[in-house]
């Protein structure tokens, strides 16, 4: 069944299928699916219009929420009779480790874990420069985000865009005063600052956390503080989180297989893993209709291509 609930039978206690992330993403439906000896397999959606068409199609919220599994794992998607969803295709994000949603999962780019129950040797070059910073007066604090002051939420907001400016991100990733409300209202989070010796907030992340792991969420290092990479201080702070509550810390990966980002934070990592997606064609005759003529660049849905 697909229950126009805007996610609310797949809530729990994990920030990614928590109510302030989903009512961030905008969530509009729950994916319920009903075993045959009775586990129910409970996955948020966010269902769209595919623009030209009177048909639409669903992808999960951003970060790693796969779904509320109660009983009900590793679905064959064979298995599964779509055309009750009324849905040409469903592309699901699923949960960083653990059970999957879904058997047979697409394994995406790597990710890099500091793993606090392994030895944690980061890169000299990354020791360096903290220590450096440090001498220069550079100082790191980390909260919970419910109780960080407007200056402090604001700041962060401002070396995020920055960041995303810097980086030519997509729109997606410009999120709106009230994404960040309620990301800064949820239990589980922490925000992590470094400032310049002037006090200006040099680089700023937002943890979360989900499923055993803490998250290094979203992040931004300013403009002008750039040269001098506090982005590391922020890491050695989300590190000291992540030792004192016995978790590990999932850092994330590059934009692509080898990039600078990718070093940097291999840099810090002791551990990695693969993230895992499930691309579910529910109308194959429309999806091939709607794909017809475009290249085949491993994107999905085929037919969401962005136009270069």
């Amino acid at each position: 069944m697909l229950v126009p609930d805007a996610g609310a039978s797949a809530l729990s206690q994990e920030y990614f299928r928590s109510e302030h992330h989903l009512r961030a993403e905008q969530v509009t439906h729950t994916l319920i699916i009903q075993g045959d000896t009775g586990g129910v397999l409970r996955v948020p959606l966010i269902v769209r219009p595919i623009e030209g068409t009177p048909y639409r199609d669903a992808i999960s919220p951003y970060g790693f929420p796969g779904g509320v599994m109660d009983g009900l794992c590793d679905v064959p998607k064979h298995a599964v009779d779509w055309r009750a969803t009324e849905l040409v295709s469903i592309f699901v994000r699923d949960r960083v480790e653990g059970p999957r949603c879904f058997a047979e999962p697409t394994a995406r780019n790597e990710v890099f874990l500091v793993d606090p129950r392994l030895p944690i040797e980061l890169k000299e070059m990354h020791r360096r420069h903290m220590r450096r910073n440090a001498r220069l007066g550079f100082v790191s604090t980390l909260c919970a985000s419910c109780d960080a002051t407007r200056e402090e939420r604001e700041a962060f907001q401002a070396v995020y865009r920055q960041t995303m400016v810097r980086d030519g991100a997509s729109l997606r990733y410009f999120f709106t005063d009230a994404y960040f409300e309620e990301l800064f209202a949820s239990t589980g989070t922490w925000l992590a600052t470094t400032r310049a010796p002037d006090g200006q907030v040099a680089s700023a992340a937002v943890i979360v956390r989900s499923d055993g792991l803490l998250h290094y969420y979203l992040g931004g290092t300013a403009d002008a503080h750039l040269a001098r990479s506090p982005a590391k201080n922020v890491f050695e702070a989300v590190i000291g989180l992540c030792t004192r509550l016995g978790l590990p810390l999932h850092l994330g990966g590059g934009l692509q297989p080898g990039d600078g980002l990718e070093d940097f934070k291999r840099g810090f990592a002791n551990a990695s893993t693969r993230l895992y997606t499930h691309e579910i064609i529910c109308e194959p005759g429309v999806y091939a209709r709607l794909s017809e003529g475009l290249p085949s660049q491993g994107f999905f849905p085929t037919y969401r291509t962005p136009r270069s």
